[in-house]
């Protein structure tokens, strides 16, 4: 606890933000792994762009922490590139997140085996948040591939952030945020990295099978996700409050109000 408080104390976001915007996501993560070694992990859902974080990461350290939402809705697919990018890239210390049993088993029952079609906030929150907010106590920081360009709700996200926690800092780390699609494209094609067997059908965002359909033509990155829904994000991203910046106070000038 006490040297997660020394470091955060050092930490001066808007400065970070200045300067990351003109460097690369290598130069970011390595900074990030290096600062707060043992106490930072990164999140993963290994769909067709997580590739190329994966493997910035594992050019700077195989043992750093991967963690990866197992909800047990996955495609089949995603399940294979998972083991073939451990494999590929000699990461050595990937974590499986589920959901409490008991919650997981309540849920199931209540809405039939489909709780993704009755209630996908829900069935997000049991499956995804809850496991990652468990995890996360263990931390001080993690390391995230959201991007702003991939949709609305994301436009305004900061390469470091830092968050509200009981007694503590903690700070999410996007290394990718000023990256566009086409710039991993680019990366995954000049590294020659493995690539998920649904990118090439219009998958362009791919989560758990029920609420994952292709991308049309114009439609942004995510549009796939909750098609038909309000819903956009999983959870995992917003759940989190923001430390806001605290107030400047209002001095009134001598002799104002005269």
């Amino acid at each position: 606890m006490e040297q997660g408080l020394a470091v955060a104390k050092k930490i001066n976001t808007e400065e970070l933000n200045a300067r990351f915007e003109k460097e690369q996501p290598e130069t970011i993560i390595r900074w990030a792994v290096e600062t707060f070694r043992s106490k930072i992990a990164m999140t993963s859902s290994f769909q067709s762009e997580s590739v190329a974080l994966l493997h910035m990461a594992s050019l700077i350290d195989v043992n750093l922490p991967v963690l990866f939402l197992e909800t047990g809705f996955h495609f089949k697919e995603t399940l294979a590139f998972k083991n073939e990018v451990i494999r590929r890239f000699g990461l050595k210390n990937v974590i499986e997140l589920k959901a409490d049993p008991k919650r997981r088993e309540e849920l199931m029952k209540e809405y039939h085996n489909e709780p993704y079609r009755h209630n996908p906030d829900l069935c997000c929150q049991i499956n995804k948040v809850e496991p990652l907010d468990r995890a996360l106590k263990g931390y001080d920081a993690w390391i995230s591939g959201i991007r702003r360009s991939q949709s609305k709700t994301r436009r305004d996200i900061q390469i470091v952030e830092e968050y509200e926690e009981k007694g503590r800092n903690m700070f999410k780390i996007n290394p990718l945020a000023n990256s566009t699609s086409g710039d991993i494209r680019w990366y995954i094609e000049q590294h020659q990295l493995p690539k998920h067997e649904l990118a090439g059908m219009g998958y362009l965002s791919i989560g758990c099978w029920p609420c994952t359909k292709p991308v049309q033509p114009g439609d942004d990155e995510r549009s796939g996700r909750w098609a038909g829904r309000d819903k956009t994000e999983c959870g995992i991203h917003t759940f989190k409050a923001k430390k806001e910046k605290p107030k400047e106070k209002e001095i009134k000038e001598e002799g104002s109000g005269i």
